[in-house]
């Protein structure tokens, strides 16, 4: 298979990557810690949904899925639609408290509830995370598509290469300089799947012709799915016990929307620091409600133009050769070892001179937007939860700076993690694996502290350093193969235990030791009395301005899709 780019490819890409690097430059507006920060806090609700979805729709994310897709799997979109449901509860209950206490950061929000300590936990995981998870997978992403394209060129090299066109609007742009670049990057990208989906299925012969074949391969007896199977979003875990890992089983068995699945999504849109960003940046409450409700309608397509494609891979390549080699130099020729590769595969395969140079661009696109919002928010969390409280005197310029410097050591540290990612095998299973050990125990300090008075600071603590522990305790199990059940369980089901025994271990810590100060409760608490005043606030708006009603709205398209899916 071919996976060289024609001159005028070359120059389309260059000519997006130069003029996305000049308008983000452009947009640098850093005259003050707030405008570098947080933009200003003046982002308009567009802005932020379209920006919120280009984050989250990352290289990475958009590989997994088509990767995950190639095995017939079609669960992995119950991350993607599930998004609807957190946005919602998130938009109801979180968000007005994190705008009203004006904070730069989530961690700083736990301290405005709790104390210091926890702040400070919070903030070094979710830097450390942003590192592992988002930015190193980024740019893991970009060697596998540049390193097809420029196969002598050494890993470390195209890291390099990709991290430093991404620093060179972040670090001097900061946040407003992101969110901009982030637009017209959601664009090229929606853009190009849309364009890569149409030639897919052209070539699969359509929606019914992709049925009939799938319907076929399992008659057969090439496949144990048929269509319905194939394109069904509800699954069992097969092969094994329901609760264990087990091959061949779907990424998200039916059980795991009501464990791991809503946990995962409420630390990632509710508690990241990397996502809740740009919603700390919107102009005021309505623009950041709507923002985060425009995000997850732009999440519902994914399915037919990001997952969709992983099947129609796998009806065009089952049976066909394909010769490549990853960045760590495994050799790669059927794409059931390698399903990352699918979306590259289909990119260089179906589309024609001078669309091919667009969409990667595109998906190159993606991978900037990616780093630059980790950078940003990873120097953010850096500059105000750390150097801020070492040294509280310093002026506006020079938190700056510091924001600046703490981003270039970050994309010296990611360049590190990135070529390490492909020994662990499917990258979306990388990125929910992590994640599933750090969201546990912060979505259960932020649940209690906003629903429950009697949480406290101790309870906090000793709920993130339980969390902690048990996290490492279940990597060594797992790296070391031992053979007992607790180690063996499925990733969803271990999120959820995880979450409960933080929970319980704050209640109790909680109980035990004295009430919270009434200034870490005023105004921090939700009660119904909240909801019943912001009923009279709304009376006074249109109907289509309503945050509530557009969230019914919202619900019933989601509910149409995967019911189609179901």
């Amino acid at each position: 298979m071919n996976f060289s780019l024609s001159s005028i490819d070359f120059i389309v890409i260059g000519i997006y990557f130069l003029g996305i690097i000049i308008y983000g430059i452009s947009q640098a507006k850093s005259k003050s810690s707030e405008d570098y920060f947080l933009g200003g806090r003046n982002l308009t609700w567009p802005v932020v949904g379209i920006s919120l979805f280009a984050a989250n729709i990352s290289s990475s994310t958009l590989l997994g899925l088509a990767g995950t897709a190639y095995l017939l799997d079609m669960s992995v979109f119950n991350y993607e639609w599930y998004a609807v449901l957190v946005l919602v509860f998130f938009a109801i209950f979180f968000l007005p408290f994190y705008l009203k206490t004006r904070v730069y950061t989530m961690p700083e929000f736990l301290e405005k509830r709790y104390d210091e300590k926890s702040r400070y936990y919070f903030s070094f995981v979710t830097v450390v995370g942003n590192v592992l998870i988002d930015t190193a997978a980024a740019l893991y992403v970009g060697t596998l598509v540049l390193g097809l394209i420029f196969p002598s060129l050494e890993t470390w090299v195209i890291v390099v290469i990709l991290a430093a066109a991404a620093a060179a609007y972040t670090i001097p742009g900061g946040l407003n300089s992101v969110v901009k670049t982030e637009v017209i990057q959601a664009i090229v990208l929606i853009f190009g799947s849309c364009v890569l989906t149409y030639f897919a299925f052209s070539e699969v012969g359509g929606w019914q012709s992709m049925v009939d074949q799938l319907d076929a391969l399992k008659a057969e007896g090439v496949t144990n799915k048929d269509a319905q199977e194939s394109l069904s979003l509800i699954r069992e875990n097969v092969n094994g016990p329901w609760w264990k890992n087990n091959p061949g089983g779907p990424l998200v068995p039916w059980w795991g929307l009501l464990t791991g699945v809503p946990l995962l999504g409420f630390y990632y849109w509710a508690n990241n620091q990397f996502m809740v960003q740009r919603i700390l940046s919107s102009k005021d409450l309505n623009h950041g409600r709507w923002g985060a409700l425009f995000a997850g309608f732009l999440k519902l397509p994914v399915v037919l133009i990001m997952v969709i494609p992983g099947i129609l891979a796998f009806l065009l390549y089952r049976s066909k050769v394909v010769n490549f080699t990853l960045p760590d130099g495994t050799p790669c020729s059927n794409l059931a070892d390698c399903t990352d590769m699918t979306y590259p595969t289909l990119l260089f395969d179906l589309l024609p001179t001078g669309l091919l140079g667009l969409v990667v661009a595109g998906l190159l696109a993606a991978m900037m937007s990616s780093i630059s919002a980790t950078f940003n928010s990873a120097s953010t969390l850096i500059t105000m939860d750390f150097v801020n409280k070492l040294k509280p005197n310093m002026t506006s310029k020079q938190l700056v700076r510091s924001g600046q410097i703490a981003t270039l050591v970050l994309v010296i540290l990611a360049s590190i993690v990135a070529p390490q990612i492909g020994k662990y095998g499917d990258l979306f299973k990388y990125l929910q694996d992590v994640l599933g050990y750090i969201a546990p125990p912060i979505v259960s300090v932020f649940v209690l502290g906003l629903f429950w008075k009697r949480a406290n600071a101790t309870g906090s603590f000793y709920s993130l350093m339980t969390g902690m522990i048990m996290a490492i305790i279940w990597v060594y199990g797992i790296v070391q193969e031992i053979d007992f059940w607790w180690f063996q369980m499925h990733f969803l089901l271990r999120t959820a235990v995880l979450f409960v025994i933080c929970f319980i271990v704050h209640i109790v810590c909680s109980l035990l030791s004295s009430p919270p100060p009434t200034e870490k409760t005023a105004g921090l608490i939700w009660t119904p009395q909240l909801l019943r005043d912001e009923t009279e606030a709304l009376r006074a708006l249109p109907w289509y301005k309503n945050y509530r009603i557009l969230s019914i709205f919202l619900l019933i398209i989601s509910a149409i899709v995967v019911g189609f899916f179901w």
